[in-house]
């Protein structure tokens, strides 16, 4: 039988071969994460011997990372805006840069008193249940093409104590909402925006793991973005907002899509100074 310290070093010896960054540190997160513990309790008692089925369920974990499978995959969880959301390869794996749209969001819907909010391609429904985690008074409607995506983000939405606020409809854009016009104060994406020629060159974890209509619309990458900035009007109320999250060099391409009555606040720039998020009123 293997101690937890021998297990780690095995595992992270395991994955520095496989070429996979922080390879200790995500050693040691897939053993936590089988026994249900955190990182400080493996440090604490390095020790302590693993069962022989353990350790063998461990290695698997492993094998699957160094070929490539997220972490958040094989865990099935993922934090975000200081919670813990369930993921799985039917939805994007939840990026730190999208807690400034929730961040955003809360800015500019935190005076309105029960706002109605429209995140359209849920995914994991982070972004829309992080709002309404934030704003009890809040509801909102989460749209997304797939219907694995809604299952999950139903599923984070009970787990997190919101279901009661958020209804999911599983469509194409607008397509299928059958809410009055000019209903939503804010409306709010982070929509697949990666260019058919990038996708090749994304990191393989991304790549050939998560789901490809999550990440690319195909051609320019701006396919999804026309879309809702022209759909999205006529679901937006006078005055309401609508904020994007685009690529990291797609600021000046989207500020070029930018016509009345749309009107451009600011596009703030992520933790490394790329602009990351479209900030847009209805006049």
């Amino acid at each position: 039988m293997y101690s937890i310290k021998e297990s780690v070093s095995q595992a992270a010896s395991m994955l520095q071969k496989a070429g996979v960054p922080e390879h200790r540190r995500e050693a040691a997160s897939l053993l936590a994460h089988k026994l249900s513990k955190d990182r400080t309790f493996l440090f604490t008692h390095g020790d302590e011997r693993l069962s022989d089925e353990a350790f063998a369920q461990y290695i698997a974990m492993v094998q699957r990372r160094a070929a490539g499978e997220p972490l958040q995959y094989i865990t099935g969880v993922q934090d975000f805006y200081g919670r813990q959301f369930h993921v799985s390869p039917d939805v994007l794996i939840p990026r730190p840069e999208t807690e400034l749209l929730v961040e955003a969001a809360l800015r500019f819907i935190g005076p309105i008193q029960s706002p109605l909010v429209c995140d359209v391609g849920t995914g994991s429904g982070c972004i829309a249940i992080s709002i309404l985690c934030e704003m009890p008074e809040a509801h909102a409607i989460a749209i997304d093409i797939s219907p694995g995506a809604i299952n999950m983000a139903r599923q984070n939405a009970e787990t997190l104590g919101v279901k009661e606020r958020i209804e999911f409809i599983q469509s194409d854009g607008f397509n299928g909402l059958e809410s009055p016009l000019e209903s939503f104060d804010l409306i709010v994406s982070n929509p697949p925006y990666v260019s058919a020629d990038m996708v090749s060159g994304l990191q393989r974890e991304v790549r050939d793991h998560e789901p490809l209509v999550a990440l690319s619309p195909g051609g320019d990458g701006l396919g999804v973005i026309r879309r809702i900035l022209k759909d999205g009007l006529g679901f937006l109320k006078s005055g309401g907002y609508l904020l994007l999250e685009i690529g990291f060099d797609q600021g000046e391409k989207v500020t070029q899509l930018i016509e009345n009555p749309w009107h451009l606040l600011e596009i703030l720039p992520d933790l490394q100074g790329i602009p990351r998020i479209v900030i847009l009123r209805k006049s």
